[in-house]
């Protein structure tokens, strides 16, 4: 049987980096990284921003050169799917029937698009913005003439695929559920400026908005009927409510979790030789206050990716990375540091007219996060705060010509 000291499940940031991080470590031995997608590992966050936007082509949002994983003797076995392991026998099974074995077992699979469980769900023109053949699927209808967009979600995939559209002269209407854009991840103050933005752009965004279903053709998607049964047509849908984490076959062979699969803080399932990494992996996260939860960012999956490789090198540097996020819509970076989920208070700094301002989160007086529109200094500056968990005046934070470094005693 085929055999490899480390097996990667997956090719997305976390694989990658898990890989680099490996050589970078001083680890010698045989790398094989399975992916389900055929192409070498690439960026996933341009899909929705530069890459759908043509202002960077396929090239350019890959992770390494494919000469560079050659060089770096690391495997990869593209287009092939881990469907279950043995973890007694350090086996995986793909579905091709075929097994390898395993020193040591690297999944980061990430998740798949969350779907709509609708009628006319599956037909086509439905998209979803997650794999590059997501992306390029738009891509094509968007070339082919389609100039009527739906957009159902109002996170981080459905504001960015939204501002996207309306380069091309797209129609773009963006359908929330909740009673404001960006609810589960920020405070009121920065909903409603992107709420602003977006509607000066031209979408028509609308909140509490209940939808019933897609209707169609009979084989494509013709529009978006609302539970009022009112219809909006459309020529495409884009679809950006989540991700479902992808660990069935972990799962159904004993490991602990869930909503993902758990983790200790190297890492480690609880599985024998096996770790999770990414946004598939639960840990307690000390920027939840000890909750466990699934952080999906870039910076958590490399961040992860580097503690694995380091354990499995021989040295122990468990997981208490900061979390970071961003987003580019329009002419707008928001860059996030911290989790501000649970605050009870959220000052604003600066003037969202001005379209570069920041809010400040606060829980039981201390700096939990921050949200940073075209602020980079407040981001850079506020990281300390949030790691100081600091205890600074909201009056003191809401004074945007005192810089936040001089707040850290």
């Amino acid at each position: 049987m085929e055999q490899a000291d480390v097996i990667i499940v997956g090719a997305g940031h976390g694989g990658a980096q898990a890989a680099i991080a490996l050589r970078q470590n001083g680890f010698e031995g045989r790398i094989l990284v399975i992916g389900r997608e055929p192409e070498i590992p690439y960026e996933r966050p341009p899909l929705s921003k530069e890459y759908l936007a043509r202002d960077k082509t396929f090239d350019r949002i890959c992770i390494r050169p494919a000469q560079f994983w050659e060089d770096k003797a690391v495997e990869m076995k593209l287009g092939a799917e881990v469907v279950s392991l043995d973890p007694a026998a350090h086996t995986v099974k793909l579905g091709d029937g075929s097994e390898i074995g395993y020193g040591k077992l690297i999944w980061a699979t990430g998740g798949d698009a969350r779907r709509l469980s609708c009628m006319g769900a599956d037909l086509k023109g439905v998209h979803a913005v997650r794999t590059k053949e997501d992306a390029d699927r738009l891509m094509a209808e968007l070339d082919a003439g389609a100039k009527r967009a739906v957009v159902v979600g109002g996170g981080y995939i459905g504001l960015e695929a939204a501002a996207v559209l309306t380069k091309f002269d797209v129609s773009v209407t963006l359908l929330e559920a909740l009673p404001r854009v960006l609810a589960r991840v920020a405070g009121e103050a920065l909903s409603e400026f992107y709420q602003a933005e977006h509607r000066a752009h031209g979408v028509d965004l609308r909140t509490g908005a209940a939808m019933d279903c897609i209707e169609g053709d009979g084989t494509k998607a013709t529009g978006v009927k609302m539970q009022d049964g009112s219809v909006i047509p459309a020529d495409i849908v884009i679809v950006g409510i989540g991700i479902i984490p992808c660990v069935g076959p972990l799962l159904a062979a004993g490991a602990s979790g869930g909503n993902g699969v758990d983790v200790d803080e190297l890492c480690r399932t609880s599985l024998p030789d096996v770790y999770a990494i990414g946004d598939c992996a639960a840990h307690a996260n000390d920027f939840a206050d000890g909750a466990v939860i699934r952080l999906e960012s870039v910076q958590n999956a490399n961040d992860m990716a580097t503690t694995v490789a380091k354990c499995i090198c021989g040295t122990e540097a468990p997981y208490k990375a900061t979390p970071w996020f961003w987003s580019n819509q329009y002419d707008l970076r928001l860059q996030t540091v911290g989790l501000s989920t649970g605050h009870d208070n959220a000052v604003l700094r600066g003037d969202p007219a001005t379209r570069s301002f920041s809010v400040v989160y606060l829980k039981n007086g201390k700096v939990i996060a921050l949200d940073c529109v075209n602020m980079v200094k407040d981001y850079v500056q506020g990281k300390k705060l949030v790691e100081a968990r600091a205890q600074i005046a909201p009056e003191q934070l809401a004074d945007a010509s005192v810089p936040l470094k001089e707040m850290l005693a």
